[in-house]
């Protein structure tokens, strides 16, 4: 299916302000299930647009603004042609249809970060430990168990503060937004063993209560071999991308915001920010 998304965000300040350089990551990857058809991204005040990719992959561009204003608007559009299955068949390598296994040498190097369970709180280590009922077990029913599970121990909530709880603190409070659950989830996965990395995108509602449509969003993925990487939804409890239109993924959610920068003034310079998001065929 085609799908346009059309993603605004709009800042408002009290006085003048002098923008930093911005780092935007708007544009949807192209892969097996998702083709990027057309894009474009505007500014206003008018931005001189630099264009690179990380070490992910992941598209960016860096713009910088020449004069001081008192707003700022950033629109990014994308046409994609999503073409995710609902029910796919996954060819996991038969090596690792039972957990606990180990990842080939070669993919743990180029796995690095994405696989470490450094510096996971010891609460998340216990909670994720009870998903496993016996071992051996079988890899994907493990797998679907936790992304099932986090909703039993977390609910979702709209959070407009900026950046992403920690895997604990979501844990302690019981709840936390799309990206805080998957946190969790990517967490919980890593600690287990599997290699996990952070998606950021969009959601497309098929049948939305509101004319949107779509909706910024956050989810997981799990590289099993043979498969490669398998999108995990846990705010929803489903897995596979299909409606889901990825634009970067990294080692957590704070390395592929969509919108990164500043301005020099005081903190009371800032008034608001409002994102508005459409996904529609």
């Amino acid at each position: 299916m085609k799908l346009l998304i059309r993603h605004e965000t709009r800042y408002q300040f009290r006085q003048p302000v002098t923008l930093m350089a911005h780092r935007l990551m708007m544009t949807p990857r192209s892969g097996h299930d998702l083709t990027l058809l057309t894009s474009s991204l505007c500014c206003t005040p008018t931005a001189t647009f630099h264009w690179s990719q990380d070490v992910s992959g992941n598209v960016i561009a860096t713009a910088n603004f020449d004069r001081p204003t008192d707003n700022l608007q950033i629109v990014g559009q994308a046409e994609v042609e999503q073409c995710a299955p609902a029910w796919p068949v996954l060819l996991i390598d038969p090596a690792a249809h039972s957990y606990p296994f180990s990842y080939a040498a070669a993919d743990l190097r180029d796995l690095g970060a994405l696989s470490s369970a450094d510096a996971i709180a010891p609460r998340v280590c216990q909670w994720a430990d009870a998903f496993v009922a016996g071992v051996p077990t079988d890899t994907l029913s493990l797998l679907k168990d936790l992304n099932a599970g986090v909703l039993g121990a977390v609910a979702y909530r709209v959070r407009d503060e900026e950046g992403t709880q920690s895997p604990e603190q979501t844990l302690e409070i019981a709840s936390g937004s799309c990206r805080d659950i998957a946190a969790l989830f990517i967490a919980a996965a890593r600690h287990l063993g599997f290699g996990a990395r952070a998606v950021s995108g969009y959601l497309f509602d098929p049948d939305p209560i509101s004319p949107d449509g779509g909706s910024t969003h956050a989810w997981a993925e799990i590289f099993l071999p043979g498969a490669g990487w398998i999108a995990f939804d846990p705010t929803h409890r489903r897995m596979v991308a299909a409606n889901l239109i990825a634009v970067a993924v990294g080692e957590s959610n704070q390395r592929i915001m969509p919108v990164t920068g500043g301005y020099l003034g005081t903190p009371d310079d800032a008034l608001s920010m409002d994102v508005v998001v459409h996904v529609t065929q």
